[in-house]
């Protein structure tokens, strides 16, 4: 859920090496399988039993499944046999082949492969009955642990299987694949770039294949010899189109992988060829160069051997790369680092990343047509210093992911349409507010709002101060989000919205004059009248002068005529600054104005004590009424005459941190 906290400040990407351990138990691979192997016995995964709520979440299974382990499987189980190679891919009965398509591609590049899937586990000696594999999730590497029962039907593997009957890392990788989205039905649809990131925490790009630049082929041939992973795809116009064949025998809508580009002498002239791989491990491209083509013929034996051109069914095809273009209409490429396609030398990217949320009421704003809201989006300072050598400006890249939306499918969860702004940034720090946006056009920005996991993009701006603002398409919508950003120099960046700081003004010491005045003689007249004859106003007697205000409100405590004359003025002030931003004058406030209203009030709060402040007193209409309104402020001065009162019983000055506002808000106050 969006509620959780997270450090916004700007964050280093993670190494493989630095994988955290996921299982329940809190124990790492190493030590379940040292556990399992003193005890005598096969793992089993608590996390995910062998179970049908590991299989799916809206359906039950048409067929009996019966979970079995490879050794029950077949005579002589292989982790692997021969090397990882993308032969190894073979479609199941569960709609993931744009899962596929990227393992496929991962067993291009033996490093990568290697990080994802650990090389050194067997079913030989020591074999306990737990693997496990690694995958980048937002930033973060992590180990998911695994035990090695998978699901079958009359004795053969149901979902994904290798060409070799006894060869099951392809299976194990997709099930622990299964584990990290909560489910095998989890993994049906999707992007195959959407995988490739979560194998290699490298940052997608993706081109419309008609629309590609004059040097596509150079794009493309050079990801390929960078490592980067690289999948293609045909639209479809509807529904009732997907997985159609095409006369030429390719599928629509359907996720490949792009193994290999190369060039072949043909009638003396050069032709540039692509090879594209199904993951059904059949069905293939029967136009000009396809397997059993008669182009083949005139090509000598030792070239289709340097092609590895075979006439086997196996899903793998060569085809002519006009005719690519042509029959295809997307292609994703994940760079392993945003270098990989530009210029012949590798150059160091620097990197960092914020972690945010869109929560209703508060920081979903939506895009730029709901100006009203889009204002209260998060807003991320970026500081671009450093020309590009030899350049006038800056090349950066963004990149903004929404987070654990396939996990959450089980709830009904979509991916939303996301998308994002560049805005220069005035001279002054703090939250843009709405009416720079009335005023200011984006000096950037995504090229759309898409329903994908992660949208990125290039960009080239000349140095000085930016603001961008990552939101969803629509106001409301809520989730989690990760924003990388990429740059060629070093560039400074900061959550405009992390810092908690609260500035009231000291209540006054009571005025010792002669004589009152007229204004001062009919106040005391009636706190007089309010408080009777013990002169102090009880919280039932507060309370009447509230209903008569507020029509509803609550009291505590006792209050003296000084404390009492503090006490109104301070109200009158609330009242105003209420009336303020009750725009429609409704007797409500929008919950998304509520910043503005606190900050008038002397409190600047974050993103996540604003969402939590939200949630707590807006309605279903994301409106706030005074009463909620005077509640709320009560509560942040009470709070911050409690931390004032912490620092000075430590005799130092003490930064207000999130931890401690938390504590004082939720304990303290109650």
């Amino acid at each position: 859920m969006p509620y959780t906290y997270q450090d916004s400040r700007p964050q280093a990407p993670q190494l493989p090496q630095t994988a955290r351990a996921t299982h329940s138990s809190g124990k790492t691979y190493e030590e379940l399988k040292h556990k399992c192997q003193q005890e005598g016995i096969l793992f089993e995964d608590c996390d995910f039993p062998a179970t049908d709520s590991s299989l799916f979440f809206s359906e039950r299974p048409s067929i009996p499944f019966v979970w079995k382990r490879p050794g029950d499987i077949v005579n002589d189980p292989q982790f692997i046999t021969g090397g990882a190679t993308r032969t190894d891919i073979c479609q199941g009965d569960l709609g993931d082949c744009w899962l596929l398509a990227a393992i496929a591609s991962l067993t291009l590049n033996d490093k990568t492969l290697a990080r994802v899937v650990p090389q050194d586990q067997n079913f030989g000696p020591g074999y306990a009955g737990i693997f496990h594999f690694q995958f980048w999730q937002h930033n973060e590497w992590l180990d998911i642990i695994i035990d090695d029962r998978l699901p079958t039907f009359k004795g053969r593997l149901v979902f994904l299987h290798s060409a070799e009957h006894n060869e099951f890392w392809s299976a194990l990788l997709e099930k622990a694949y299964a584990k990290l989205n909560g489910s095998y039905e989890a993994l049906k649809g999707g992007s195959a770039i959407e995988a490739m990131e979560d194998f290699t925490g490298g940052v997608g790009e993706m081109y419309e294949v008609r629309k590609a630049p004059d040097n596509f082929h150079d794009i493309l041939e050079k990801a390929l010899k960078k490592g980067s992973m690289v999948g293609c795809s045909i639209d479809t116009s509807s529904t009732a189109e997907s997985e159609a064949r095409t006369p030429f025998g390719l599928v629509k809508g359907h996720a490949y992988s792009v193994t290999g580009i190369d060039e072949v002498s043909y009638r003396d002239q050069k032709v540039d060829l692509i090879r594209i791989r199904n993951p059904w491990g059949q069905v293939e491209w029967n136009g000009p160069w396809s397997d059993n083509s008669s182009e083949w013929r005139l090509v000598s034996p030792s070239e289709r051997k340097r092609l590895c051109q075979t006439s086997l069914d196996d899903g793998e095809f060569w085809m002519k790369f006009e005719d690519f273009k042509m029959h295809f209409d997307k292609v994703e490429i994940c760079n392993l680092t945003p270098d990989a396609l530009e210029g012949n030398a590798a150059q160091k990217w620097e990197v960092t990343v914020h972690q945010g949320s869109w929560v209703r009421g508060s920081t979903a704003g939506g895009c730029r047509n709901f100006l009203e809201t889009f204002w209260t989006n998060p807003q991320i300072k970026l500081c671009l210093t450093e020309k590009d050598d030899g350049q006038d400006e800056c090349t950066f890249l963004v990149a903004l992911m929404q987070k654990d939306r396939r996990k959450l499918k089980k709830i009904g969860a979509e991916m939303l349409t996301i998308g994002y702004s560049i805005y220069e940034s005035p001279s002054k720090d703090g939250h843009l507010p709405k009416d720079f946006f009335r005023y200011h056009a984006s000096k950037a920005r995504s090229k759309t709002y898409i329903n994908l996991r992660e949208i990125s993009d290039r960009f080239q701006l000349p140095p000085g101060d930016y603001v961008l603002i990552p939101s969803t398409f629509e106001p409301h919508r809520e989730a989690d989000f990760c924003l990388r950003i990429f740059s060629e120099k070093k560039a400074i960046t900061q959550d405009l919205d992390e810092n908690v700081a609260i500035d009231l003004p000291e209540p006054p010491n009571p005025a010792i004059t002669q004589q009152e005045t007229d204004e001062e003689k009919q106040f005391r007249a009636l706190f007089e009248q309010i408080s009777g004859e013990d002169l102090e106003i009880s919280a039932e007697e507060l309370e009447n002068v509230l209903n008569a205000v507020l029509k509803k409100s609550n009291g505590n405590g006792k209050l003296g005529f000084n404390e009492f004359k503090i006490f109104w003025d301070k109200l009158k002030k609330w009242i105003s600054i209420f009336l303020l931003f009750d725009l429609d004058k409704s007797g409500t406030m929008s919950s998304y104005e509520l910043r503005n209203a606190l900050k008038a009030s002397g409190f600047q709060l974050n993103n996540y004590l604003l969402q939590l402040i939200v949630l707590r007193y807006s309605d279903e209409q994301f409106q706030i009424d005074f009463d909620d309104f005077l509640n709320c402020l009560i509560r942040l001065e009470n709070a911050s005459r409690v931390f004032q009162e912490l620092s000075m019983k430590n005799k130092e000055v003490v930064n207000l941190n999130i931890s401690e506002v938390w504590y004082l808000l939720h304990w303290k106050l109650k």
